[in-house]
């Protein structure tokens, strides 16, 4: 029987992306859905199928992670994103190599179908990566957002960014920490519902100069 794995996910009016999500995850994992000011019902949904429940009030995807990690009580903790761009039945081939003591740090590399990452979006998230790995010399081709870790060491790497650049100083204080990393190959889907954050212009921008100040530190 495997151990229970926490699986944080950050939501912002994800009604419809929870309601297909949380039945699919798998036996072993728990969700900590950490409401970060919705208004379509998500928290409700998620305590309907189970969920713990988490109230964020400062905005922010960092500010989402870190209050999830707080609040998990599982060893090893997974992060995913609650639109339904990722399936949560993909999540033990990134829990399976910390589970098993291969990796501290397991990332999904996203491997979009047709017409679910927009071009724009793939150039900057290749740049970003193309830099972490001159940085860092972690061999990473993805600054993705379903990613897992021990809850124990990832909270002592003591994380501070609050926006969008919270995954990429997740992989530059591994790599600080000298961290064993590795990256899987997970399916990336058409999201349910509009994106707040990269789905617009502004949002994709601010990202990027979130991502990019994490580096220049």
């Amino acid at each position: 029987m495997l151990p229970t794995v926490d699986v944080v996910l950050p939501c912002l009016d994800e009604a419809e992306g929870l309601a297909w999500l949380l039945p699919r995850l798998p036996d072993h994992m728990h969700a900590v859905v950490v409401d970060n000011g919705s208004r379509d019902g998500s928290a409700e949904i998620a305590r309907a199928h189970g969920a713990t429940v988490v109230l964020a009030e400062r905005r922010g995807y960092g500010a989402a992670c870190a209050a999830g990690l707080e609040a998990a009580t599982a060893d090893v903790v997974a992060f995913c994103d609650a639109d339904a761009s990722l399936d949560p039945q993909d999540l033990p081939r990134v829990t399976g190599p910390v589970l098993a003591g291969r990796a501290d740090l397991a990332l999904g590399r996203r491997r979009p179908e047709r017409g679910a990452w927009p071009w724009h979006l793939q150039l900057a998230n290749a740049e970003l990566a193309r830099r972490v790995r001159r940085r860092t010399g972690i061999r990473v081709r993805d600054v993705g957002p379903m990613r897992a870790a021990r809850r124990e060491p990832l909270l002592a790497l003591d994380l501070r960014d609050r926006r969008s650049g919270y995954p990429l100083e997740t992989l530059v204080a591994a790599a600080e920490a000298h961290w064993v990393v590795t990256e899987v190959d997970v399916p990336y889907r058409r999201r349910r519902g509009r994106s707040k954050v990269t789905g617009t212009p502004r949002g994709a921008w601010q990202a990027v100069q979130d991502m990019s100040k994490v580096l220049a530190s």
